[in-house]
């Protein structure tokens, strides 16, 4: 019976369908910041069609609100609404000093970002993975002492629009992928959001930026042929917000606080205005009420809240960051302090619920099912689903797989893989107790076929003549 065991011992592991060979899922999310949901749809953009008949697209995603860049990109990276991971602002600032930094600036205030939350880098590599990113915000910074393993920070002032960096850029990406092994990697591209706030998101400008954007597109798919990675990376394609036209040449009655009756900055303290439809102000103790008052209702499409008051659905207002009393506009309107400063004919920081507000969503890869249209989810649920695809367990987050999991090749939860694990083994152990079951019969045949010979020769032994009989006896 040695043999029947160690058959089983060899066929044991295919019968349980385990891994034995699998090779680990890698996942590229890429953000090209500002684009919106529907600029695909005035444009041709041949290889971002052939990425959704290859694999995923959403109708749209939600961004969170503040919808600006790195408070909606950190939220990308860690699954939590911007109240909850701190990044409230793309500008750090002190609001006893009166100290603001602009965007660049702000990437290096390693305080800002380590507050508590850590991205998908760090999750990714305390659990065995390597993790890289290229531009993406966040990416200068540490976390609780680490850093993403390979990283690379965008020099200052640099050309965000250089379809030839974007390039070297791609290659640098697919050579940490296959040359040093990398798990997963973040790669940011600063467009069309330029693009679109210099000319609006309505221009053949903003048209000729989607078609480098498609271009780029395909170029990152063949690269990652010429890799070898297409049996083992899915690529994750968003942004962090859309964009609006901004109303000008005094089509309408501009948004500017100095102007409104009552209102008075000698009663602010600290305020961020002057950057967009949204703003937070800091009043001097004793003077909230009176500006609350002033402002409230002032003009048909500002919006204006205590912190305490702000709709829950935005989720922002629970984080001493943010300031006691936050403003926006609505679409196509800009907040201005003491007077015009923007020129900007492109805007983004409205409402989330806007649809100009909304980003679009590309997914390929083995992970994911082939020519299929989803419908909108918010984009704090990619953290999730990258998570799920690469196999590590999520910190605490305001995403939900469940939003995501349907586009998924093998779409169960964790717990659900938990599950199936426990059925494959009752399955394998079935499959091998019907064999042995199989084994058993064969051998107790076998017996069964050799005592009913023997049996036989007993009977015809008994059936020899007499003489013989005594013959034999005497031998």
């Amino acid at each position: 019976m040695l043999w029947v065991a160690s058959l089983c011992l060899l066929l044991a592991p295919s019968i349980l369908g385990a891994p034995t060979n699998k090779q680990r899922q890698k996942v590229l999310l890429i953000s090209f910041d500002g684009f919106r949901w529907d600029y695909d749809r005035d444009v041709d953009t041949p290889h971002l069609d052939k990425m959704a008949k290859d694999g995923v697209k959403a109708l749209y995603v939600t961004p969170p609100y503040l919808t600006i860049t790195s408070p909606a990109h950190f939220s990308l990276l860690t699954g939590r609404y911007i109240e909850n991971h701190g990044v409230i602002h793309n500008m750090w600032f002190n609001t006893t000093s009166t100290e603001k930094k602009p965007y660049y600036q702000t990437q290096f205030v390693n305080e800002w970002w380590d507050n508590g939350t850590l991205p998908i880098w760090i999750t990714a590599q305390r659990q065995g993975l390597k993790s890289g990113s290229l531009h993406f915000p966040g990416t200068a910074s540490s976390y609780q002492g680490e850093v993403a393993m390979v990283q690379e920070v965008e020099p200052l002032f640099y050309n965000y629009k250089n379809e030839t960096a974007w390039r070297e850029n791609a290659g640098k990406v697919m050579d940490w992928f296959s040359n040093q092994d990398l798990d997963f990697i973040s790669l940011y591209f600063g467009e069309p959001d330029g693009i679109g706030h210099r000319y609006g998101p309505d221009s053949p400008e903003r048209k000729e930026m989607v078609k480098q954007v498609d271009r780029t597109v395909g170029y990152i798919r063949h690269s990652a042929e010429q890799h070898g990675l297409n049996d083992r990376l899915n690529i994750i394609i968003t942004a962090d917000h859309g964009m609006s036209a901004v109303y000008r040449n005094g089509l309408v009655e501009e948004i500017t606080l100095s102007k409104i009756p009552g209102f008075s900055f000698s009663d602010i303290a600290f305020h961020l205005v002057d950057f967009g439809p949204s703003g937070m102000l800091l009043p001097k103790p004793g003077k909230l009420q009176k500006v609350y008052d002033a402002l409230k209702g002032s003009h048909p499409h500002l919006h204006v809240f205590k912190k305490e008051e702000m709709p829950e659905r935005l989720h922002f207002a629970k984080n001493d960051r943010i300031l006691p009393i936050i403003l926006w506009s609505d679409p196509g309107y800009v907040i201005n302090g003491y007077f015009p400063v923007q020129f900007h004919k492109g805007e983004h920081g409205f409402d989330n619920q806007d649809m100009d507000m909304k980003p679009f969503f590309r997914a390929v890869g083995p992970a994911f099912h082939k020519n299929l249209e989803v419908g909108p989810f918010e984009t704090v649920d990619i953290y999730a689903l990258m998570c799920h695809i690469l196999g590590i367990k999520p910190e605490v987050n305001d995403g939900h797989l469940n939003s995501t999991k349907h586009m998924l090749v093998s779409s169960t939860t964790t717990q659900g893989e938990d599950v199936d694990f426990l059925n494959n083994i009752f399955n394998g152990l079935a499959a091998v107790a019907g064999f042995l079951v199989v084994v058993f019969i064969m051998v107790t045949s076998h017996k069964l076929l050799k005592d009913k010979r023997k049996n036989k020769r007993s009977v015809s032994s008994d059936q020899l003549p007499a003489k013989e009989m005594i013959y034999q006896t005497s031998l």
